[in-house]
């Protein structure tokens, strides 16, 4: 769901070409046809993923949250040759439709699929993260932001999606438990002391944190 103005989106998207053009038939397929298709990355915001990956040139990305693969593919495209994409998804059947999308692509054998609980697969994948994208259930959200800091890479960085939530969380009283959940993320990354961060207006708002 973009938050910004659509007029400023799409100005946006029309002054940017990093999103791999390859990735149109899949973008345009989710938005067709998923019943929670507002749920993919924009295709600037797609963009963004891809220019950051290529910039941080990542060994290990790990992506909380796949949905049908868009935003993995466009991580997969800053890879080393030798790198690896780890991407969680809760959802069986938005997996195999990311593992479809994933089958199309000149990555896919650099790209691992795991299907479950985010909390119980992290501790499992014995990486270093150089690139982390999370953008799953809000309420997890500082459970997943303590489960990935301890294996970031000293030059990691990590993308957080949704954290304007639709502008709710501008509201005086904020209301329903994913806002109110990304307001106390929010607020208690904030307040580490380990991280800095910069929060940026593209779409329905990223954070982007890397350890001091």
């Amino acid at each position: 769901m973009d938050f910004i103005h659509p007029l400023a989106n799409e100005y946006a998207q029309k002054y940017s070409n990093a999103t791999p053009e390859y990735l149109k038939s899949i973008y345009e397929e989710t938005l067709a046809n998923h019943p929670h298709a507002h749920l993919q990355s924009s295709w600037t915001q797609g963009g963004f993923l891809s220019l950051i990956s290529k910039i941080v040139q990542p060994h290990f990305i790990l992506e909380i949250g796949s949905f049908t693969g868009f935003s993995a593919l466009c991580l997969a495209e800053g890879l080393l040759p030798n790198g690896e994409l780890h991407t969680i998804e809760l959802r069986e059947e938005d997996a195999q439709k990311a593992k479809l999308a994933f089958s199309a692509s000149p990555k896919n054998n650099q790209i691992s699929m795991h299907v479950g609980d985010a909390k119980e697969i992290i501790p499992t994948l014995s990486k270093k993260w150089d690139l982390v994208f999370i953008d799953a259930d809000k309420t997890s959200y500082i459970d997943y932001y303590q489960l990935v800091l301890p294996a970031l890479n000293d030059n990691g960085l990590i993308i957080v999606d949704n954290v304007l939530f639709h502008g709710e969380v501008l509201e005086d009283s904020i209301q329903g438990k994913s806002a109110k959940a990304i307001q106390a993320f929010n607020e208690y990354v904030l307040q580490d002391q380990k991280t800095e961060q910069v929060m940026i207006t593209l779409r329905d708002g990223l954070t982007l944190i890397r350890k001091k």
